[in-house]
């Protein structure tokens, strides 16, 4: 075996192994928050599920992963696994044997893996019913040293073991119902040496600015680079999904900050990720609440911060949408807009509202303690962005744009009319009309709105953000509040895109010192704990799922946007 440039080690408890375009990882994440002792091929077709299980033969095997390669070690002893492609693994032994098994000892009629021995090549094959798809393992050198549960029923060991006495190589593909027989064309040290390439021509491309500076930036990009899976069943381009472990979807407001992160140097990339929700768009032009291979939810949606990405990420593109392109987006997003005005809004009302906390991505804010329908000042916010943004496109293609401003007019007036209390935000019932204010940073989230915010509203909105910050970045609750829960979702932790919302909005305000110190402290606590869901806000220990897509993205926004400053600055 002989060495090869694979990029950045990472821990595979917190982040897959995987690879660009792939349905499928290796990971001992086996399902929510649950890890196995044996690392697992994953596949994300029709939902999370663990098929195969890959033991070496010896317990105390370390695993050592990088963008390319994937190691066991035992001494000078290895197993080494690399993609060929985002349907085969290719997995090569020296002086250590694996079990490849079925994760599930029972097989039904309506559940688990069957293995068989295909008379066509000699391939050991596994099926998932969960999948629906077929694992087919071809020895490529050396020899298998056992099979059990070839055509067996019921409860079985299903499984292939590999020796420890001789070298061997095997592919495993992930496939549907047949395909020729693999045949390797290409050496397993110049599939390392391809996806080596491949991987830095990626992180060249989104992160040209690197530097000892932003040291995490390149792990960073794997966590996008390695969730990203080809169209598939209502997944209608590439896209990059929040996670390869349980949050494997894609939901309609995340995919925005994933837009940013890669226009400047994967603007086709970008633009799918922008435009995928839009796809399924319902008659009314609501969003989803999430996309996945299998399923597109509409019981919540997910709040209107398109306007807002749409700016940001028209200013990376390296260039600018033709117009057909443009004119596709614009009446998207009016279609999104006109949900909002036409069917969330209460006759006579100006306000628009949530149904539920999940409408707002915030699903248990304290906003939302004491009432789940209410008119909120980030909704009124996130709109006023959006309908300017209308309008300004509108003026571009030769549409009227009157429509648009004058309802930014209307929301705005209204948010700051019946919202503002002097020194916070507050949500108003609108059966009841009743106003209540919260602790939240929910409630301070129309900073997002920037110089289109009153001078005095930023100051303030500056001073309740400042309440919010820890050591380590914004708390979405504070930390000295009754409600405060250190793992408590959106009852405390930091996220990645309230920070991100937040710091710009505080820059575009002219609130430059905080915005400073928040873009700071969450790059720190990035590259202290990684790019998990969210972070606990006075430990900075990750929380939840630990490879999660638009955390990466937000670090790599604001590391972006601190080299640009830093070189302007020299």
């Amino acid at each position: 075996m002989t060495a090869a440039p694979s990029g950045p080690e990472f821990g595979i408890q917190d982040i897959p192994f995987s690879y660009r375009g792939s349905w499928f990882n290796i990971s001992p994440v086996v399902a929510e928050k649950t890890y196995a002792d044996d690392l697992h091929l994953v596949s994300h077709q029709t939902g999370l599920h663990p098929v195969l299980r890959l033991a070496p033969t010896v317990a105390d095997a370390t695993v050592v992963a990088t963008p390319a390669l994937l190691t066991w070690r035992s001494g000078a002893d290895r197993i080494e696994a690399v993609y060929d492609g985002p349907e085969t693994l290719r997995i090569r032994g020296r002086r250590l044997g694996l079990r490849v098994a079925a994760a599930a000892s029972s097989l039904t009629p309506f559940s688990g893996t069957y293995l068989y021995l295909d008379p066509v090549d000699g391939s050991h094959v596994f099926t998932s019913y969960e999948t629906g798809r077929r694992y087919r393992i071809t020895v490529l050198s050396g020899a298998l040293q056992r099979t059990d549960g070839v055509e067996a029923l019921g409860t079985a060991d299903r499984s292939v073991d590999l020796p420890d006495d001789q070298p061997w190589e095997i592919a495993i593909e992930e496939y549907a119902t047949a395909r020729r027989p693999y045949t390797a064309s290409v050496t397993f040290d110049q599939l390392c040496r391809d996806r080596f390439a491949e991987f830095a021509a990626f992180v060249e491309a989104i992160a040209p600015w690197r530097s000892a500076e932003t040291p995490a930036a390149e792990l960073a990009a794997y966590v996008l680079w390695s969730a990203t899976v080809a169209p598939a069943g209502f997944v209608t381009r590439p896209a990059v999904l929040m996670s390869k472990h349980w949050m494997d979807k894609v939901w309609s407001w995340d995919h925005c900050f994933n837009a940013i992160a890669l226009a400047g140097g994967e603007p086709e990339l970008a633009w799918h990720q922008f435009h995928l929700p839009f796809d399924h768009q319902d008659e009314a032009g609501a969003l989803p609440d999430s996309i996945t291979h299998s399923e597109v939810l509409h019981n919540y949606v997910k709040p209107p911060i398109h306007g807002w990405a749409l700016r940001h990420l028209r200013r990376r593109l390296p260039q600018p949408p033709d117009r057909a392109a443009l004119a596709e987006t614009y009446h998207r997003l009016a279609r999104w807009t006109r949900f909002w005005l036409d069917a969330r809004r209460a006759p006579g009302d100006d306000l628009p509202h949530y149904q539920h906390g999940n409408d707002s991505g915030w699903d248990n804010a304290t906003t939302f303690h004491d009432g789940r329908v209410l008119q909120t000042a980030d909704l009124a916010a996130f709109l006023v962005s959006q309908l300017r943004c209308l309008a300004d496109l509108a003026i571009e293609l030769g549409e009227p744009a009157d429509q648009w401003s004058r309802e930014a007019e209307r929301i705005h007036g209204a948010m700051l009319r019946d919202l503002w209390d002097g020194e916070r935000f507050t949500a108003r019932n609108p059966h009841t009309g009743k106003q209540r204010a919260s602790r939240s940073l929910l409630d301070l989230m129309p900073v997002a709105l920037g110089a289109d915010l009153p001078a005095p509203v930023a100051a303030a909105l500056a001073r309740g953000a400042e309440t919010h910050l820890t050591t380590h970045g914004l708390a979405t609750e504070p930390t000295d509040s009754a409600h405060y829960l250190a793992d408590g979702y959106w009852r405390g932790p930091i996220w990645a895109p309230s920070t991100v919302l937040v710091e710009d909005g505080l820059r575009r305000a002219g609130q430059i010192g905080i915005a400073d110190e928040i873009s700071r402290r969450f790059l720190a606590l990035c590259e202290k704990s990684g790019f998990a869901e969210n972070f606990d806000a006075e430990t900075g220990a990750g929380l939840r799922d630990r490879a999660y897509t638009w955390t990466a993205s937000s670090y790599l926004i604001l590391a972006a946007a601190q080299e640009e400053r830093r070189v302007t600055a020299g």
